[in-house]
């Protein structure tokens, strides 16, 4: 059983608490639990991640129809598909420390599934349906655009594409395009007295490294691991 203190710090993060109790236990069980029960008492996610994936799609399609009341459909979609897609909902999760509040079966806890991008991003699905059953359209709309406050303003302020030395936004969009999810970073090393750092960075792409590359900064190296992954990748 998740504890209180977990939920009541998941409810403060996501800035609204559930009149039903129920519906967040539900959301943030994963079908392994309720398998290796010997009661059939409780539900789990998937039910729920159906419904969450509909509210999802519908309250960023009206932000960003909002926000960028000029772009064509396809740029508007293209922004969709990077908001709504697995590794930028299992970021989020992250953030939220959602894992922590999964009910897993002993084979998923034994797998690190608290770890799994593709069930972090269910169970946020799942929690943003359950908001929206619990609270209505509109509290699901404020969880929502709270969430991804901070990438609907990176979407707002770029003002045009990117030069064509801005290897990261290529290999974002090379990924989107290929496997509609988007490169991780990490920085692997760093070297030098503070004042001269080098950074060593590598990019992976579903879990397996594409590039590294080194800067003395993070973002520099960031960009030659984006960079050596492009000439990796081909066309």
């Amino acid at each position: 059983m998740t504890s209180a203190p977990a939920l009541d710090s998941l409810q403060a993060a996501l800035a609204y608490r559930f009149t039903n109790p129920v519906l967040l236990q539900d959301a943030l069980t994963h079908k392994s639990f309720i398998n290796e029960q010997k009661t059939t008492a409780g539900s789990h996610n998937e039910r729920l991640e159906f419904v969450g994936d509909a509210v999802l799609s519908l309250v960023i399609s009206e932000q960003l129809a909002a926000l960028l009341p000029q772009s064509t459909e396809g740029v508007l979609s293209k922004h969709k598909a990077r908001l709504v897609s697995e590794s930028m909902l299992a970021q989020v999760a992250r953030h939220l420390r959602l894992g922590d509040c999964l009910r897993l079966g002993r084979g998923e806890e034994l797998s690190r599934g608290r770890e799994k991008d593709s069930l972090l991003a269910d169970a946020l699905e799942a929690l943003i349906a359950a908001v929206y059953l619990d609270g209505g359209l509109e509290s699901s709309r404020r969880v929502v655009t709270g969430l991804l406050e901070r990438e609907l303003r990176q979407v707002v302020t770029q003002q045009h594409r990117p030069g064509e030395d801005d290897y990261k936004t290529q290999i974002q969009e090379w990924c989107q395009r290929r496997f509609d999810s988007l490169p991780s970073y990490a920085v692997v090393r760093e070297s030098g007295p503070d004042h001269d750092k080098l950074f060593e960075v590598e990019v992976a792409v579903n879990g397996k490294v594409v590039g590294r590359g080194t800067g003395r900064s993070k973002k520099e190296a960031e960009q030659s691991a984006a960079k050596q992954a492009l000439a990796e990748a081909g066309p």
